[in-house]
Formats: C-alpha cells, sequence, structure tokens
C-alpha cells in the first residue's frame, strides 16, 4: 500500500507549501489536519491556503462546517480517513498537513473516540483536580489506587492532570483506565506513514509568525471578523475564540488599540507554536526534522 505522507510543524512553518511542493512532484493530495481551517467563512485568520497557494493540488478537510456547529476530533478523524483512503483508491498519495496533533496521531493510530471520550469526562476531570487542591495530590492519588491500582503504580501522586483524567476516565465509563492503556498500546496504526516536522531557528519562526499576523491585518481580518458576527456567529462559540478572532473582538470592542491587537495576536501565536514544538517533540519523536531552507523534495 502506498505510504501515507505526514508534514507537521509550527504554524507559519510553511506547511501548506512543502506539502504542495511535494504532491506536485509525487501526484498527491493534500489533507489538511488543521483545527480551525476545517469552519466556514473563517479564512483569513486561519491561514486557509488560497487556490493560489494550492498549486492546483486539491486539498481535503477544508471549509467542512459551519463556526456554530460543532466538531470533534472523533468526527475530523472519520473525515481524514475517509479521504486518505479514497485518494489511496484512485492511486494517488495522500499528504496529510497541518500542526493540529491531536489531528495528526487520531488519523495515523487510529485512536478509539468511543472509549475515550464521554459526555460528562471533562467536567470530571476539572472537578477531580479541585479535590486535589482541597484535600492534597496524596488523598486524589488514593482514590485512583482504590478504582485502578495498577494505573496508579505507574503515575505519582504529584501528576495531578494524569491522575485526575484516569479518575475521570473510570467514573464516566465505569471502566479501567489501565485496560484502556494496555489496549492502545496493542493497536496497530491504521497507516504506514512517512512523518515529517519541519523544523528552523526559533528567531526565524518567530519573525514569520509577526511577519504572517501584519500580513493578515492588511489581507482583510478585521472585515473577516465583522462580517462573521454579522452573520450571527456569536463571539462565545469556540471558533471565535481562536487566536486572531478573539483579540479582533476585543479590538472591535475597543478594548485593544489596532498595535496592541496584532501584538496580543503575534505573542498568542509565538506561544501555540512552541506549544506545537514540544508537542512533536514528545509525540512524534520517530519523524524526520526537514528544513525550510533545504530544497526538500528534489533531493
Amino acid at each position: 500500500m502506498t505510504k501515507l505522507k505526514i508534514i507537521a510543524g509550527a504554524t507559519a512553518s510553511g506547511k501548506t507549501s512543502a506539502a504542495v511542493q511535494l504532491a506536485q512532484k509525487i501526484d498527491g493530495e493534500v489533507v489538511s489536519a488543521d483545527s480551525m481551517q476545517v469552519y466556514r467563512h473563517m479564512n483569513i485568520g486561519t491561514a486557509k491556503p488560497t487556490k493560489a497557494e494550492m498549486g492546483g493540488i486539491p486539498h481535503h478537510l477544508l471549509d467542512v462546517v459551519d463556526p456554530s456547529e460543532p466538531f470533534s476530533v472523533a468526527e475530523y478523524q472519520t473525515l481524514a480517513v475517509a479521504a486518505i483512503k479514497d485518494i489511496q483508491a484512485r492511486g494517488k498519495t495522500a499528504i496529510l498537513a497541518g500542526g493540529t496533533g491531536f489531528y495528526i496521531n487520531a488519523v495515523l493510530n487510529g485512536v478509539d473516540f468511543s472509549t475515550v471520550v464521554h459526555e460528562n469526562e471533562f467536567a470530571l476531570r476539572k472537578h477531580f483536580t479541585e479535590v486535589a487542591k482541597e484535600k492534597g495530590a496524596e488523598y486524589l492519588h488514593s482514590l485512583l489506587a482504590e478504582k485502578d491500582p495498577v494505573h496508579a503504580a505507574i503515575i505519582h501522586a504529584n501528576n495531578v492532570k494524569r491522575v485526575a483524567r484516569a479518575l475521570a476516565y473510570c467514573e464516566s465509563t465505569g471502566k479501567l483506565f489501565s485496560e484502556y492503556n494496555a489496549r492502545q498500546k496493542t493497536r496497530q496504526p491504521l497507516f504506514h506513514a512517512d512523518f515529517y516536522v519541519i523544523s528552523m531557528p526559533r528567531e526565524t519562526l518567530y519573525s514569520r509568525i509577526n511577519a504572517r499576523t501584519l500580513a493578515m491585518f492588511e489581507g482583510g481580518l478585521e472585515g473577516e471578523v465583522r462580517g462573521l458576527l454579522k452573520q450571527g456567529y456569536h463571539e462565545a462559540l469556540a471558533p471565535m475564540q481562536g487566536i486572531g478572532y478573539k483579540e479582533v473582538i476585543k479590538f472591535l470592542k475597543n478594548e485593544y488599540t489596532k498595535d496592541e491587537t496584532i501584538s496580543a495576536i503575534q505573542q498568542s501565536t509565538r506561544n501555540y507554536a512552541k506549544r506545537q514544538e514540544t508537542w512533536f517533540r514528545h509525540q512524534a519523536p520517530t519523524a524526520r526534522l526537514i528544513y525550510k531552507e533545504d530544497v526538500l523534495w528534489q533531493q
């Protein structure tokens, strides 16, 4: 079977251009792995590729839902896997490209969300975190030791986040988190993949982020946000709280000046990029690092 190609990396690192360049070379099609580009009407602030930037290459999983519609990683997984299989069935190579690591992991490793995500699990995580604040980390760990001693044995009591997650899973499903972990370790990847992560000096990446933010404003980001609000997409919607959108909303409410808005977007984007780099470093340690200075696909 043709291998899946994955091009990942931080925001503004040049994933789209790299994916298009590769697709043109190997007769491929791009499947987006971006949690914001799935939303219709949100183009500038999400850095959604234009037709010119697509270079004639078909792109999938863009403009999937309206900003007011709920959309989960499980739904993304279903659509992305179907798109990849369709591309491969037509004799072409699928290129999964984006910076949302959780989406990429869901596709590559076939995470079973029917046993992971439950309606009240996140509320329970918050509850157990509060319990730890009130009664201490050792007490919270003792609760896990009662419910799931196998899993408790491999988590330090001070790791409240992991302890709370395990307890929330046990409480919401009635099952043991240790059993879930064991199942995940034996799961086979859905696809064999060549995994590339774009890397560059941080100062270079930050400079690209700052420049792109200015370009977004020059390209009409303010008007895009005004249009979304006029269409009835409330500022409290999750997509409207995305980087770029929430800051412009504050600008429109006279809470920020234009310069403050641009600066806030740049800072939030830099922080996000740093988190992305950390995620890929830890979650995709075997991925090949590639550099924008390289003529990558002509090697």
